[in-house]
């Protein structure tokens, strides 16, 4: 599943890379792409290209929302979510599956941060202090024992997706942060694993969409106390 916000330019070399490397490994695969509002040609891309699934928000509602949208429509046993450049190569997902079968998990994380000898192309460095300033701020606040929350690269089986996500509150960039805080809220256990990842250059995380995340694990501890996240 990929979230999608004018990524008319880099979603086709994408979604070859995708087709080219499961063709010879899954008998059946559903690629999703949700469409955010994106005012380029995004959304007819992918009718174009014809082999993924399009699903389209009623507008530009932001990343975490277009997740939610995808995970809650995905009908596989085991759902990855991906961004839409490919930052973590495609073919990690082989890392991701293999530690959740040797932690007998439900869920994956890709991480940046326990083996930074994997990453190809650094961000600036301004930004790399600021998700190691946000880690830690967000470690204290929700306890969760994750390096690196943000690391779009995630798999998880269906019955932890059906749980999690229809219970996310937050629609911007710190769903990363929710959906995990759920998970340990439901005992649904995840491991982090160091993929490789490289930056690609075109983010679409603003300074302020960025100074806003320093305020989800406090509206995370609110949404908690309000019992946003019981079953």
């Amino acid at each position: 599943m990929i979230p999608a916000y004018n990524e008319e330019k880099r979603l086709p070399a994408s979604l070859d890379a995708i087709f080219e490397f499961v063709q010879s490994r899954y008998s059946f695969l559903e690629v999703l792409v949700v469409d955010d509002g994106s005012r380029d040609g995004t959304a007819e891309c992918v009718r174009r290209d014809g082999r993924a699934k399009l699903i389209e928000n009623p507008g530009n509602r932001g990343k975490g929302y277009a997740v939610r949208n995808g995970m809650t429509q995905a009908k596989g046993e085991w759902i990855l979510f991906t961004d839409a450049d490919l930052s973590s190569p495609i073919s990690e997902v082989d890392k991701l599956y293999e530690a959740i079968r040797k932690a007998n998990a439900e869920i994956a994380i890709g991480s940046r941060a326990l083996d930074r000898s994997l990453i190809g192309v650094h961000q600036s460095a301004g930004r790399e202090y600021a998700g190691r300033v946000f880690n830690f701020v967000m470690r204290g606040i929700t306890g969760l024992p994750f390096f690196d929350t943000q690391c779009g690269f995630k798999l998880y089986h269906s019955n932890a997706a059906k749980r999690i996500f229809p219970k996310q509150q937050l629609d911007g960039f710190g769903f990363d942060v929710e959906d995990l805080f759920i998970a340990k809220e439901l005992g649904i256990r995840v491991v982090e694993v160091p993929v490789r990842w490289n930056n690609v250059e075109g983010t679409k995380v603003s300074l302020l969409h960025g100074v806003d995340s320093f305020l989800d694990p406090l509206r995370i501890r609110r949404f908690q106390m309000m019992g946003k996240y019981r079953e």
